[in-house]
């Protein structure tokens, strides 16, 4: 006869097996590893984050993964993103491979001061589908990789856009991102840091409806520190060396951007462009960076 303790214990075993013991707990896919080129960045600098995702020796891939990289305030209030295309994408991945690259980002300037957490995971644009990762999960398998501590924009190497810049415009459809206009030269002048540094050099020159290619240099105290060609519409990110021999002694150091030809689209559009300004090339950013 069966009893009663023993009709319990049956229906115990039968809500464990089907809330608890049929879940299946889906194996990670790959393991994902997050390095900064600094622990402390003020708004407004360049930071180098190398991405590496060590793929599990079992993982079969059935879909073009992005990776999201989500930071977050000590609030876990999210600020700014870096969601992005991975280099080569996952269905290429092979298990047991090592996939890194690096990517650097101005961090934006953004109203908070302190220790940011950066969270990323990989989902299917597709279908929204979030892949499991071997890691420290924060609830709906989005991974915490690092931290940062962000400072204020003050801490920058003070710089100033001298001669040869246009005011600074904004794009319409994103007030996040702004760029000032060179004539055919421009000046930039930083208080000298006496040691050596790198300029992050962030700019395109649209349309190819207007001009060719460019001869872009930059030069300083007459030596030329970079030269390279810029093509129409191609947005490019220099990072060119600044040595301190090169910057002097003087307290303000200064830099020359120039091109071997300018336009006026009003002139080269044959009217149907009514900016009536020298352009040289479009400049998102230029940071001169000597951490």
């Amino acid at each position: 006869m069966t009893t009663l303790r023993q009709v319990f214990a049956l229906g115990c075993l039968a809500v464990v097996a089907a809330c608890g013991g049929a879940e299946q707990v889906t194996p990670p896919v790959a393991t994902p590893v997050v390095t900064l080129s600094h622990s402390r960045a003020p708004a407004g600098s360049p930071l180098e984050i190398t991405y590496r995702f060590d793929v599990a020796a079992d993982a079969v891939f059935s879909d073009d993964y992005r990776v999201f990289v989500h930071v977050l305030d000590a609030d876990d209030e999210r600020m700014w993103d870096d969601d992005h295309d991975p280099p080569a994408p996952t269905r290429t991945w092979k298990p047991g491979q090592s996939v890194e690259y690096t990517r650097t980002l101005f961090v934006p300037v953004f109203p908070y001061v302190g220790r940011a957490t950066i969270r990323i995971g990989l989902y299917s644009p597709r279908t929204e589908e979030r892949l499991a990762l071997a890691g420290q999960e924060a609830g709906q398998r989005a991974y915490t990789v690092a931290q940062l501590d962000l400072l204020p924009q003050t801490d920058n190497l003070f710089t100033v856009f001298k001669e040869g810049w246009h005011p600074a415009e904004v794009a319409g459809q994103n007030g996040d991102i702004e760029w000032q206009w060179t004539k055919k030269e421009a000046s930039l002048a930083f208080k000298n840091p006496k040691k050596d540094a790198v300029l992050y050099l962030d700019l395109d020159s649209p349309t190819k409806a207007l001009h060719g290619d460019q001869q872009v240099q930059v030069v300083m105290g007459g030596t030329v520190l970079e030269s390279f060609v810029l093509a129409p519409d191609e947005r490019v990110l220099r990072k060119i060396k600044v040595p301190s021999a090169a910057m002097g002694t003087s307290e303000l150091a200064e830099l020359q951007i120039g091109v071997d030809k300018s336009f006026v689209p009003v002139v080269v559009s044959g009217g149907s462009s009514k900016d009536p300004r020298e352009l040289g090339v479009r400049v998102f950013h230029a940071f001169v960076d000597p951490r």
